[in-house]
């Protein structure tokens, strides 16, 4: 019997406390438990964790039935992993395919390790939980909307102090991450700044999101991207506040909490898994000299391609990193440099051709892949998302 594989991404989220990561996470995850959802999707969402997934379901319950808001939970650092399992594929495609699964880890930052000093067990924990997010290709940086509204008019009170916050908090962990102080080739290299509780702030579309951050707070994100790249192998391939989405976990009226008005949640998936195959064929196609951040690069969006039907053999044989291949970088740029790119950065019309050939014939992984990408581009015409062109 065939070992299953997964296809696993991995994404950060960082926020002070009471930016909403918890209901985030929590109203993810419970509208696709939904009768609806379970229905329509080409894949059952299902936590790894049945006590998290039990513990998530409820907080949505609690907000769906009661509006009753999560506990806060300080100082908790928890990952939370879900696989999205194929639905509605043949057996012949299932044995060709690169993977079985969809897996999402999604790991949470406790915002209060931005904000107190920490000494002791708490400090190594911290450490610790960072380094457990170091296989994240993608950051989700939260800048709480209601900070944003007390602050109206003077918003760069709330985001010098928040960011400020943020770069400190990284130097701290820095020395004791960076081992023998070499720099890491795998890091979170796309860092999304996230607008979170974008409910309050009904007239701010990304543009507008974007155009405050940079107004006010330009400084700090140029701090912040200094303190970043001290992480990083090659910090050419490192994207700081070039992209931008607006999240909202449920639309909170009175005494309501109208969960089924979520916006940008159903992004999250999309640019966990496919930011960073669009990015990191960039990247490695304006890389010269190879080396091990062009391996790292290039592997995942070999491992991408396969999965979405990109590119054939070659695809499969750079998801499994075959060594011989990815040494040899003139091979692989001059024969297969654009059809990486072409697969990554195809334009809506051909993504829909694509994403309808798959459904047609039953290859489930990639007509979710292919939707995931038409979900991207649905997200930046309706000013939700803005993606970095870099």
């Amino acid at each position: 019997m065939r070992k299953s594989r997964k296809l696993e991404q991995h994404i950060a989220v960082f926020g002070e406390s009471g930016s909403g990561k918890t209901v985030m996470v929590s109203s993810f995850y419970g509208a696709t438990q939904e009768q609806a959802y379970k229905r329509d999707a080409l894949f059952d969402v299902v936590a790894d964790s049945q006590a998290q997934g039990r513990f998530l379901h409820q907080n949505y319950l609690g907000m769906r039935g009661s509006a009753r808001l999560p506990i806060a939970t300080r100082f908790a650092s928890d990952s939370y992993a879900f696989s999205m399992n194929l639905k509605n594929e043949g057996k012949q495609r299932e044995r060709r395919r690169a993977f079985d699964a969809l897996r999402l880890v999604w790991h949470d930052y406790p915002g209060e390790w931005f904000e107190q000093d920490l000494d002791g067990a708490e400090a190594i924990r911290r450490v610790e939980t960072f380094r457990n997010l170091l296989r994240s290709d993608v950051a989700l940086l939260l800048i709480d909307g209601q900070r944003l509204l007390d602050n109206t008019g003077e918003e760069e009170r709330y985001l010098k102090a928040l960011l400020t916050s943020i770069s400190n908090g990284l130097r701290l962990v820095k020395d004791e991450v960076l081992t023998g102080g070499r720099r890491l080739v795998q890091f979170p290299r796309i860092w999304v700044f996230a607008l979170s509780k974008c409910d309050l702030l009904p007239d701010v579309d990304v543009f507008r999101f974007r155009d405050i951050l940079v107004e006010k707070a330009s400084n700090e994100i140029d701090r912040l991207q200094e303190v970043l790249s001290e992480f990083v192998e090659s910090s050419e391939a490192l994207s700081v506040g070039e992209d931008f989405v607006l999240l909202s976990s449920a639309k909170f009226d009175g005494g309501k909490i109208e969960v089924t008005e979520r916006v940008g949640l159903n992004l999250v998936l999309p640019i966990a898994a496919m930011l960073p195959f669009e990015r990191h064929v960039r990247w490695a196609r304006a890389m010269q000299g190879g080396g091990k951040v062009f391996e790292h690069l290039i592997r995942g969006a070999g491992a991408m391609a396969a999965a979405a039907g990109g590119i054939g053999a070659l695809a499969v044989k750079l998801s499994q990193g075959d060594n011989k291949l990815l040494t040899s970088l003139g091979l692989i740029l001059t024969h297969f440099g654009s059809a990486l790119e072409d697969a990554a950065e195809m334009g809506a019309e051909k993504l829909k051709r694509a994403n309808e050939d798959a459904l047609a014939k039953k290859e489930t992984l990639r007509a979710v892949l292919t939707g995931f990408q038409l979900s991207l581009i649905q997200g930046e015409s309706e000013r939700i998302l803005l993606r970095g062109s870099r």
